[in-house]
């Protein structure tokens, strides 16, 4: 019997997506006024996708990183892209506002999968104690 079912290390993966996906989006707001900077993105879906259909394995980057088989455990990078937007004059193509909504989206997010990783926890703890609370 597994522990940790499939549906943990995808609720994993997302915190993992979504905690990245926030630093990401925050970088974009520090460089709102940044002239020519171009904001990126985490496409959440197609990162939680891969996890779900088993492609967590190690990104070598460089030719000397150590195989799966040497690896410390690490997580795979998660992937960022240019989001497509109007530039203004100083060729920055921030839009503040819809950064910011973002923002809140992705926190709500974050905290939707942090409760059901939490709850799925508390089962595993109700019945590692007998029902004994």
């Amino acid at each position: 019997m597994r522990l940790f079912d499939a549906t943990t290390a995808t609720l994993e993966r997302a915190l993992d997506v979504r905690l990245t996906r926030q630093g990401v989006l925050a970088h974009n707001v520090a460089n709102v006024d940044t002239p020519g900077f171009t904001p990126r993105d985490v496409n959440v879906t197609t990162q939680v996708q891969t996890a779900a259909a088993g492609g967590l394995g190690l990104d070598a980057t460089q030719g000397a990183h150590l195989g799966a088989e040497g690896s410390s455990g690490s997580r795979p990078a998660v992937t960022t892209e240019e989001v497509p937007g109007a530039r203004r004059l100083d060729g920055n193509a921030v839009d503040v506002d819809r950064v910011m909504a973002t923002l809140a989206e992705n926190a709500m997010q974050y905290s939707a999968a942090a409760r059901t990783v939490s709850r799925k926890l508390a089962i595993l703890r109700y019945v590692a104690s007998d029902g004994n609370g």
